[in-house]
């Protein structure tokens, strides 16, 4: 068994992992926003720019604009609709729980198409490069729209082999089809496939149900629950690079 719990990697600490050896994996399936993507800035930054219009509506808002937009942007995933639908309703209702009543008829609209400019976290791009110059398969399964994850891949620069998204498969993670589908498209098995993402909720539940290994990237400091385990958990993707060094 190697132990990498100290492993260091271009300034990150990987935190902790459940000791098992990562070998022949062949895939790594990743989700996008909140891995790859910086979603809690993106959120905050577009909602505050389209909804908040002057400083006493910020301060009735607070610090708590991701918070509240991810537990109502799940609840409108609980059936399917396309994904700009999602992002414009949830910001719509956002809005209106916060009381806010001056932004432009338009902002939902906004809101939803600046998606496709949110930043990428800085070590993506290596990473990804990295994995790929290696031999391992980079595919993304996520919860949004073909045509915004294309924009998104493009506009941020990222290199995969290939993405299953929300709109493939007419549900949204936590449900499975999007690993139903990768699955049988790449021909891909589960001992050959190493999960990462940013979400517990979205992607490392149901990824270990499906009796994957996991990795969860723990972007923003939040608290696992205690009943939920990930095969490793770190703070962002250079510390994959240093955990798969660590095995050869």
């Amino acid at each position: 068994m190697v132990n990498t719990k100290h492993v260091k990697n271009s300034g990150y600490i990987s935190l902790s992992f459940r000791g098992e050896i990562l070998t022949g994996i062949k895939f790594l399936t990743f989700d996008c926003y909140g891995t790859l993507i910086d979603w809690k800035s993106g959120i905050e930054s577009n909602f505050t720019k389209f909804f908040l219009k002057s400083s006493v509506e910020k301060a009735k808002v607070g610090n708590i604009i991701f918070e509240k937009y991810v537990s109502l942007e799940a609840s409108e995933e609980s059936n399917y609709k396309p994904y700009t639908q999602v992002l414009e309703e949830t910001a719509l209702k956002l809005a209106l729980s916060f009381g806010l009543e001056s932004f432009d008829g338009e902002a939902p609209k906004r809101f939803a198409a600046s998606i496709k400019e949110w930043i990428p976290f800085p070590d993506k791009r290596q990473t990804l490069s990295e994995m790929g110059s290696r031999g391992l398969k980079r595919i993304i399964l996520s919860n949004i729209d073909k045509d915004l994850l294309k924009d998104t891949l493009r506009n941020g620069r990222i290199e995969v082999d290939g993405f299953i998204t929300a709109q493939d498969v007419g549900s949204y993670k936590p449900e499975k089809n999007h690993w139903i589908s990768f699955f049988e498209k790449f021909g891909a098995k589960r001992e050959e496939t190493l999960h990462v993402a940013g979400s517990i909720y979205h992607d490392i539940i149901p990824a270990n149900e499906l009796g994957l290994k996991t990795v969860w990237v723990n972007r923003y400091q939040e608290k696992k629950p205690a009943n939920v385990n990930s095969t490793y958990t770190i703070r962002g993707l250079a510390d994959l690079l240093g955990i798969l060094d660590s095995l050869k």
